[in-house]
């Protein structure tokens, strides 16, 4: 009891006002229930990653630190044993060569495309570091470069696939279908496991031998089950993000079916070399027990996703998801309505980190995206997304993209630093429920 007296008193250290606070411990009592449900959902990822470790037998080699050409890295290789497991596929490719999300889905396209192939995506528009890969807007060394062509079927009004306009699209020079799990800049509602599960075997019943690869970002271990097991001949992401459970320095992977996963090591290293090389350069015990603790990391990750969602909509903002909804992935957009109202949010989430909390974020021309963004990240790991952090480009309608938090004591710190901000710049003016 004396602990909780003294609570508002350690948050006002940090600058947070007794009404900010009591408004988020309001809402936090409300929340119980959901995060109890997210404990449960950690519990049962949880057991699935030790026994995919335990049926792969790892053991402390699988740490030892391997060099130059990488032949035989023992650690990397049972790694990709221990992602086939997990995600219950033929083969996975798991490397620290892999240098993000984007790299990861660039090497699975590029591998499995040749000039003169169709790519078609029917969850609408990809994420904005995807366009330059594909070519939607000019970059050198674009699928589109190579001739390979590219559409797709938007989602329908209520963000579930439109599986007619996916009948009508799918051409015999359409080779490969992409599917994007987690809204991205967009405010449509992320996609479920078992929508997407849905999708692939509509498509597959129209054409058996036509791959489905499913950008898996933001999603690992949210639920039960992941896009491989309901079909996803592809699963990709980063190790900077769930998987790498905040400990993972850098990485990415791609689990699926053998033959496909054998063209990507090929794509990402050398025709002929492939899976052989590349030496894991002692980043393993970090994969490893950054992927061990992953599930736990998601679910302090949900809880304050949620609990962001709850505070922002009590105060008459839009938010995607809602408090009440299901969750597909750890990724909470907020509509602020001005980028004046953006730049505090941030401002508020990066006055919360552990590292560089003294910086004040603003705007800039980052690479890959066609406006400015606003990115605050004070980070372990350099654009870490599991890590507390929140971002947004400067467009209408000025949405905010909070996800992270290797804790949820962390999480529930920065929403509250970002309700203040909001506060202070008289954006939010009365706190009522």
């Amino acid at each position: 009891m004396e602990q909780q007296k003294e609570m508002p008193e350690q948050y006002r250290q940090f600058g947070i006002s007794p009404e900010v606070y009591f408004f988020g411990q309001k809402a936090e009592e409300e929340l119980k229930e959901r995060f109890l449900l997210a404990d449960a959902m950690a519990e049962k990822n949880q057991l699935k990653v030790i026994h995919a470790m335990q049926e792969a037998r790892v053991n402390t080699e699988c740490f030892q630190y391997a060099t130059g050409y990488g032949y035989n890295d023992y650690g990397r290789d049972t790694l990709e044993k221990v992602y086939a497991g997990v995600f219950h596929t033929e083969d996975a490719l798991v490397r620290p060569q892999i240098t993000c999300g984007t790299h990861a889905l660039a090497i699975a396209l590029a591998a499995n495309l040749r000039p003169g192939d169709e790519l078609l995506s029917v969850s609408g528009k990809p994420y904005d570091t995807l366009e330059e890969v594909i070519g939607i807007r000019s970059a050198s060394g674009s699928l589109a470069e190579y001739g390979i062509t590219y559409r797709q079927v938007d989602l329908l009004p209520d963000g579930s696939f439109d599986l007619e306009g996916i009948r009508k699209a799918i051409r015999p020079e359409t080779k490969l279908v992409a599917i994007q799990r987690s809204k991205g800049y967009q405010t449509r509602p992320s996609l479920s496991v078992a929508e997407i599960g849905r999708a692939i075997r509509f498509i597959k019943e129209l054409r058996p031998d036509l791959p489905c690869m499913v950008d898996n970002c933001y999603g690992e271990f949210v639920e039960e089950l992941e896009p491989s097991d309901v079909g996803a001949d592809m699963t990709v992401g980063s190790l900077i993000k769930n998987p790498g459970g905040g400990l993972a320095p850098l990485g990415g992977y791609i689990a699926g079916k053998k033959e496909l996963i054998e063209q990507c090591a090929y794509r990402l290293t050398s025709p002929g070399l492939g899976k052989e090389v590349g030496a894991s350069l002692g980043v393993m015990q970090s994969f490893y027990q950054g992927l061990f603790l992953a599930p736990q990391v998601v679910a302090g990750a949900l809880k304050g996703a949620i609990f962001a969602s709850a505070l922002y909509e009590k105060l008459g903002f839009s938010v995607i998801p809602g408090s009440r909804e299901e969750r597909h992935d750890i990724i909470q957009a907020v509509e602020l309505g001005t980028p004046e109202g953006l730049k505090a949010f941030c401002q508020g989430i990066q006055a919360a980190a552990p590292v560089d909390s003294y910086v004040v974020p603003e705007p800039w021309a980052m690479p890959g995206y066609d406006s400015d963004v606003i990115m605050a990240a004070g980070a372990f790991v350099q654009g870490s997304s599991i890590e507390l952090s929140a971002d947004g480009p400067l467009k209408a309608p000025y949405a905010v993209y909070f996800q992270g938090g290797l804790t949820w004591t962390h999480a529930k710190l920065g929403i509250l630093m970002s309700l203040q901000k909001l506060k202070d710049a008289g954006i939010v003016k009365e706190l009522s429920s």
